[in-house]
């Protein structure tokens, strides 16, 4: 997959978006950030200690000492913690940590003592181990994706340009990110039949992608389940990589065979057939040698970062912010920390933290910028096509406007002109709103265009407190038929007689009274006040255009199409059906004015 990529350049004089505040000192080269859901963080310490922070400071003990186990120097150490789902009750969890001598990488388990605030040293449970032929390129995190599945990236053994070809190597765990099931047998782990080599000799089933270098953190977004991975490079660039939530695993990030974008060995004309590459590279012409992957952020504080993948660079302290825009996305710096930043973290409520590997210090990320609030794009919610007409609903999607997921629905008649402290304005006018949502991390709002908007085009704005967003300009249409359908794409189409719904158990019979519901049919005679509900009684607010329906190219009569009486901003056409139909899934097209709607399917009995 490809995908366009606007580079801010870090000269450029921008305004620093984000600050650092400090939460805590004197953690010794912190290498990992963890909360348990609990309210508790736990700041992982190279030197084999973890150190817990409750109720704003540091508690004197540490949660664990392992120590005895493992040694800090270079990037060996200890590395990563995890906690598994359902953590309260299991009262375990898992680090990652190199044997002094950082020739032997071990992922154990160990688990909580009597005292919640403290972890037993002796009840190591080693799940697996992987040796190492250098002292670098460890890796060395813990994630559990949403699937409740650990991942593990190892990094491809080390020295320099992966010597042993790690990164490509089927019989290996180096270079790699795997994908093991701990949580099903404690005695051993598992790995998922979903895993893309399990049935793929002579792979090793634990891997679930490969071609990585060193993933220096790597996170789940939490809301879309997307994984970012960090991943340092060798002497040219650096990269961000991103594997959305429907993979299925198997991806190649390429090397060694790439680094970053480019071809590395062979150099050049590399074979590139088959690869994933960065979803973003930087280079080191401007000092910056090793990034530190984080995550996307999901707080409710600071809504203008909303969606925004943070992540840093280790040597320069450089942080930069990776947002969607369309088909691409969007890199810009965000702040000159001059930090070495060397985690990220993230606690319950979605607020992110850094570690400071080099001072020893603890910061949350706080927005300097006042929310953003935009409009992507103004669309008929039946049918999903850009434009708008007067008197009929329509859907904005926006960024910025409803911080948490949830839906906020209007419950008043007329509809309200502002939900949870949004509003939106078409032409200068207030447009009333039906419903505010924050869905599977896509924020939009239902509104009536006020019947009295005119003109080719109407100009569009959504306000949040004292914050607009910029206006967006869209076609108006006179007529813009669309149809109700549900998730299958079959028509929402409810039989009078019973008020059934049509369904492949209830299909559509012949010669029989239905309604289905639209969008976009245009003016209409003796409308209501915007945001009002149709009257039930006459006179009706019928539909001033040429309604016509058709099931299977066959036409039905129309009896009634207008605004549906007690609805706002929606239409109803009565339809009878006509004799000819014929049986099975058939396409329904409805035409205004000569204006067809995408056509949506019925079962006819």
């Amino acid at each position: 997959m490809r995908f366009v990529v606007l580079l801010l350049p870090a000269w450029a004089g921008l305004a620093q978006e984000i600050s650092l505040v400090q939460v805590a000192t004197g953690i010794s080269q912190p290498t990992d950030i963890q909360a348990d859901g609990s309210g508790r963080l736990f700041f992982v310490q190279q030197n084999g200690v973890i150190r817990l922070f409750k109720n704003g400071a540091i508690i004197p003990s540490p949660f664990l000492d392992i120590r005895s186990r493992t040694q800090s120097s270079g990037e060996c150490g200890l590395l990563g913690l995890a906690f598994p789902p359902g953590f309260a009750e299991k009262q375990y969890f898992y680090v990652n940590y190199t044997e002094p001598g950082c020739r032997l990488s071990v992922v154990a388990r160990y688990r909580v003592s009597s005292d919640s605030d403290s972890a037993d040293p002796a009840s190591e449970e080693r799940i697996l181990t992987q040796s190492q032929p250098f002292a670098n390129h460890n890796g060395g995190q813990l994630a559990f994706g949403p699937d409740g599945y650990l991942y593990i990236g190892f990094g491809d053994g080390g020295s320099g340009g992966d010597p042993q070809n790690n990164g490509q190597g089927k019989r290996t765990w180096l270079g790699k990110m795997l994908r093991i099931d701990t949580e099903s047998d404690l005695n051993r782990y598992r790995v998922p039949d979903t895993n893309p080599f399990v049935r793929d000799d002579p792979w090793l089933p634990e891997i679930w992608s490969y071609g990585l270098r060193n993933p220096w953190r790597y996170s789940f977004d939490r809301e879309t389940g997307d994984l970012w991975i960090g991943d340092v490079g060798q002497n040219r660039a650096e990269e961000v990589s991103f594997q959305p939530a429907s993979s299925r695993g198997g991806e190649n990030y390429g090397w060694r065979l790439m680094e970053g974008l480019q071809c590395y060995s062979p150099s050049p004309n590399c074979d590139q057939t088959g690869l994933t590459l960065p979803l973003i590279e930087y280079t080191r012409q401007r000092g910056d040698v090793s990034v530190t992957g984080g995550f996307v952020y999901r707080g409710s504080r600071f809504p203008a970062l909303r969606g925004t993948y943070l992540y840093a660079d280790y040597a320069t302290g450089r942080m930069w912010g990776i947002t969607w825009t369309g088909g691409g996305v969007q890199n810009r710096l965000l702040l000159e920390s001059r930090r070495n930043i060397s985690t990220f973290g993230q606690d319950e409520n979605g607020e992110l933290y850094v570690g400071d590997h080099g001072g020893g210090g603890i910061y949350r990320i706080e927005s300097t910028n006042t929310p953003r609030l935009s409009i992507s794009s103004l669309v008929n919610p039946a049918s999903r096509e850009p434009g708008a007409v007067a008197g009929s609903l329509a859907t904005i999607f926006v960024t910025g406007a409803k911080d948490s997921p949830g839906v906020v629905q209007a419950t008043q008649l007329p509809l309200p002109t502002t939900l949870d402290g949004v509003s939106a304005t078409v032409n200068g006018r207030t447009a009333p709103l039906q419903v505010l949502a924050n869905v599977d991390g896509a924020e939009y709002i239902n509104l009536q265009i006020p019947f009295e908007t005119t003109g080719p085009a109407a100009s569009v704005s959504v306000r949040r407190g004292t914050v607009t967003s910029p206006e967006v300009t869209v076609q108006l249409f006179p007529v813009q038929p669309g149809i109700f359908a549900n998730a299958n794409g079959e028509a929402i189409l409810v039989r009078v007689r019973d008020i059934s719904l049509v369904s492949a158990a209830l299909p559509l019979k012949r010669d029989e009274l239905y309604c289905l519901y639209a969008t976009g049919l245009g003016a209409v005679d003796h409308p209501p006040v915007s945001g009002d509900v149709a009257s039930w009684i006459e006179p009706l607010a019928r539909a001033r255009a040429n309604i016509s329906i058709a099931i299977g190219g066959v036409p039905c009569e129309v009896q009634y199409a207008g605004l549906a009486p007690g609805l706002a901003g929606i239409y109803q056409v009565t339809i009878r059906t006509a004799a000819g139909i014929g049986a099975g899934p058939k396409d329904l097209v409805l035409s205004a004015n000569g204006a067809q709607s995408r056509p949506v399917r019925v079962i006819v009995e």
